[in-house]
């Protein structure tokens, strides 16, 4: 097992702060070492095989909101949008009855902007991500019950 330099990751995860990143990796001889974070902790990998926590006991929190089953998640990276226009009342507000298919929120991307859709009819029980705020693929938008 390769030696995993502490300096070295402690640098990597000061980048993910700094820059907002969730995600980074980094390769040199042989070395792979990936550094991402969660909602609940810092996940370091080194090889395909090596992984430790840097925050092992984080604090206890609120049920994660990926891990719903009614999430509706971002299916590419972008910009989250949850009006159609500027002027424009929301795609859904929280206590909205929403049908499978509906559109939720925008994702702009390359310039296009993409609807995301309900996977499952019901009632938005919460809105996660921010009008114009970044998303990365796989991110919470709006939880539907």
């Amino acid at each position: 097992m390769t030696k995993i330099d502490s300096e070295l990751v402690r640098q990597l995860a000061a980048v993910l702060d700094d820059t907002g990143l969730t995600e980074i990796e980094y390769e040199l001889d042989g070395l792979r070492i990936r550094v991402a974070r969660t909602a609940r902790d810092t996940l370091v990998t080194a090889g395909p095989t090596t992984s430790l926590a840097l925050n092992p006991n984080p604090p206890s929190a609120p049920m994660d909101p990926a891990s719903n089953p009614g999430t509706v998640k971002a299916p590419m990276v972008g910009v989250a949008y949850l009006l159609p226009e500027p002027s424009a009342p929301p795609f859904v507000t929280i206590g909205d009855d929403v049908k499978v298919g509906q559109t939720v929120a925008l994702i702009e991307a390359m310039k296009t902007f993409n609807p995301v859709k309900s996977t499952k009819a019901g009632k938005v029980t919460s809105i996660i991500v921010e009008n114009g705020a970044p998303v990365e693929y796989g991110e919470p938008l709006v939880i539907i019950e």
